[in-house]
């Protein structure tokens, strides 16, 4: 059998399928690192898929515990029936659209825009704003440079990095695992070969982390205590300050509220001077180092890189607008190859040199319900309702939920302390689902809907700097009963009188040449002359028009304002100041971490290696990193030795939110204090009330020990990427792992289910 062409978030590539139901996937052929992560398609055919609709046990009885009961299969008629009178009985700002966009690299299978598109013609739903990923930043950055792209999608490529700067220096690091994965995916991941060639041309690279693996060969690793990075910001600010190395111009005619910041500096206000000694005595570093590396950094041409991983833990704001401010100290915001960038490392297609343009995008309609909550609210919202809390400037109420429908996304994988969120979850009267495998969510359920895969279905798709555009060919038949997002939505739009308004009369290849066809359109409007659909469909893809790069920081440079009060960068926000948030002053500022002698390790919980978030998690690739069918654990030789764990040991992970267990991996690239699992494992609690939290992860997923706190009052951000714990060996045999086979499930009964 031929090879057909189709994308994932992980990359173009190309498949087939194989014997067993299953597929064969290798990289496209233009793709100089193709990633690893395709050898998870694999899963595609794993026992854990939802083979038909299946109902909580519990739910049809009027019991049961969600997480814990058993489902009873029923056929398609009756699931949908089920669904649409629960949805016409509920009033719809008591509907929460819990989607969070990962499940499919296509730009029609899109399961947020499916959801949200559906839910609007029955007159719409309560949503999420912002990211997991950066939702910190997001809110954060618009007051500060006007809009986040600018520093997050706008930086400079790595050639023009390698051809203009000496030095960059990365808070958070430049992890190379992150470059595999980048929304609808990449033809050529060109950033892992650029990254690792950085050193050799000539840039110096100081990487500032607790993971020495968090960046190339080559770079100098700054081994920073974790949490720690806005306090050596700090110090070498100081340093720049007080040696007077810093950009009095710039300062002055391109910024705004610099001498609020240096009188911080100094200590004028608070008494405490942010001197490298200062900063030496928190994050770690060498007062002499410090020193050095900011006379380093003004010394030539400095790129200052802050990774998203930074705004992902408590006070996140802050090593984001401080490193900002250190770089508008040196001056070269808005050179080539120098200032300030938000993201390198942190994910695929920052830096890439591809287009960056619109892509074929499915409406959503317009949605009449103005409720809304920040992402990594919905915990807060379901236990909370109609009380109030802070959101950037506002004094906002969580509504009341009824009924939650989750599409494309596992909140049991990218949300906090997960015994709380078990609670949360307890409190809807329904909980819909669709999901292709038995993950946590569906398990946590009422009605489990079975979705098709990317690989199940016929698409086009796309990353936003993606050379190409790739039809994404059907290369398997749906497993068992599954059905696409959109075929389910429809069939719940005829039972609800909304289909005409759902499908605006089109066949779901209709709906792809409908797209394709208005994007090439625009684009022909720009000069640019695009097959027709059919022949770029029977290509399996097409070259993505060149357009010239933006630089809208070069331009503030040459005196444009930006798009904020002062038209400068806001290196103090009276804005900020003014909505009198503690945990988020109106200038970057020192605010300690959580410390703790009962819980001694700093959890770092980053992006997994072998996986995309939970996806993939029972496919190959991931379980071949499993250290006897646990999460691997890195943790330092000398913290093992004081713990009495060896190479291999099962360890159980503890703090006074939960437990987990998992897989002992000595690694001296970790920093002594600090242990690293990865998120992604998916959830498989065990009942046990003599646990912190009721419940055991038997496998290793972190955000059991992570606390669902937001980053601020400011933009209540996910703040889930750190925790402190205790680890210990694990005694006795460890619990058997229950994720890799499906919940106990009935056989249909229709006749009594309807009844």
């Amino acid at each position: 059998m031929s090879w057909s062409p189709t994308t994932s978030h992980w990359g173009a590539h190309r498949a087939r399928a194989a014997t067993g139901g299953t597929v064969e996937v290798t990289g496209h052929p233009d793709d100089p690192a193709p990633a690893d992560l395709l050898r998870n398609a694999d899963a595609v055919a794993h026992p854990t898929r939802v083979r038909a609709p299946a109902v909580r046990r519990g739910w049809l009885e009027g019991g049961g515990v969600r997480g814990s009961d058993e489902f009873v299969e029923v056929g398609w008629d009756t699931a949908l029936d089920l669904v649409a009178e629960q949805l016409r009985r509920t009033p719809n700002e008591a509907v929460f659209a819990g989607s969070y966009g990962w499940a499919s690299a296509g730009r029609f299978h899109h399961a947020q825009s499916q959801l949200r598109r559906f839910l609007n013609t029955i007159g719409g739903c309560t949503t999420s704003r912002n990211t997991y990923s950066t939702g910190t930043s997001e809110v954060l950055l618009p007051h500060l440079v006007g809009d986040a792209d600018i520093v997050m999608r706008h930086c400079d490529t790595w050639d023009t990095v390698r051809e203009h700067t000496d030095l960059v220096v990365a808070f958070g690091g430049l992890s190379a695992k992150n470059l595999s994965v980048t929304p609808g995916g990449l033809t050529r991941h060109s950033s892992a070969v650029a990254v690792g060639s950085l050193t050799g041309s000539g840039v110096e690279l100081a990487v500032i982390s607790p993971l020495a693996d968090d960046g190339p060969p080559g770079a100098r690793w700054y081994p920073v205590t974790p949490a720690t990075d806005v306090a050596l910001m700090l110090g070498l600010a100081h340093t720049l300050l007080a040696e007077d190395l810093h950009d009095r111009e710039f300062l002055t005619t391109r910024c705004t509220g610099f001498d609020v910041f240096a009188e911080y500096l100094r200590g004028m206000r608070d008494g405490v001077a942010k001197t490298a000694d200062w900063a030496a005595g928190i994050c770690g570093l060498p007062a002499d180092d410090i020193r050095a590396l900011a006379r380093r950094m003004a010394a030539g041409r400095t790129l200052v890189t802050v990774s998203w991983s930074l705004q992902r833990i408590r006070h996140g704001e802050q090593p984001v607008w401080a490193g900002l401010a250190l770089a508008a100290m040196l001056g070269q915001i808005g050179l080539p190859g120098g200032g300030f960038a938000h993201g390198y490392g942190s994910m695929g297609d920052i830096g890439e040199a591809g287009p960056l343009r619109q892509l074929p995008t499915l409406p959503q309609g317009r949605n009449p319900v103005s409720s809304f909550i920040p992402v990594a609210k919905v915990a807060d919202m379901l236990l909370h309702p109609g009380q109030e809390y802070d959101y950037d400037g506002q004094r906002r109420t969580f509504p009341e939920i009824r009924l939650v429908y989750w599409a494309g996304g596992n909140p049991f994988h990218h949300h906090q302390d997960l015994n709380r969120l078990r609670r949360a979850f307890a409190v809807p009267e329904t909980i819909v689902v669709h999901e292709p495998h038995w993950t946590a969510t569906a398990r946590h359920a009422d009605i489990v809907l079975p979705v098709t895969t990317t690989l199940e279905r016929e698409d086009i798709g796309a990353g936003r700097r993606d050379t190409h555009l790739t039809a994404m060919h059907r290369i398997l038949d749906p497993v068992g009963q599954a059905r696409d997002d959109h075929d389910i939505f429809l069939g719940l739009a005829e039972r609800l009188g909304t289909a005409e308004e759902f499908t605006e009369g089109r066949s779901k290849r209709q709906w792809l040449e409908h797209l394709y066809s208005r994007w090439r359109a625009d684009l022909a409007a720009e000069g640019h002359d695009l097959p027709e659909f059919a022949e770029f469909w029977a290509a399996g893809q097409l070259r993505m028009p060149a357009t010239p790069p933006r630089r809208p920081l070069a331009a503030f440079r040459r005196g444009e304002p930006l798009a904020t009060p002062s038209g400068r960068i806001e290196l103090f926000s009276e804005t900020i100041a003014g909505f009198g948030y503690p945990d988020c002053p109106g200038h970057p500022t020192w605010l300690a971490p959580e410390i703790s002698d009962r819980w001694p390790l700093r959890l770092i919980a980053h992006q997994p290696r072998t996986r995309l978030h939970s996806q993939g998690d029972v496919g190959s690739l991931s379980q071949e990193s499993k250290v006897e069918g646990r999460e691997p654990v890195r943790i330092n030789p000398r913290d093992a030795a004081e713990r009495g764990i060896a190479e291999g040991d099962v360890v159980r992970l503890f703090n006074d939110r939960g437990a987990c267990l998992a897989g002992a991996r000595l690694c001296d690239d970790v920093s002594p204090g600090v242990v690293v699992l990865a998120t992604g494992a998916w959830f498989d609690p065990l009942e046990d009330p003599a646990q912190p939290g009721g419940t055991l992860c038997v496998h290793g997923n972190p955000n059991v020990l992570t606390a669902d706190v937001p980053t601020s009052s400011l933009s209540q951000g996910c703040s889930g990427q750190q925790a402190l714990v205790q680890v210990e060996r694990q005694h006795g045999e460890a619990p058997p792992l229950r994720y890799l086979a499906p919940p106990r499930i009935l056989g249909g009964d229709e006749q009594s289910v309807e009844a």
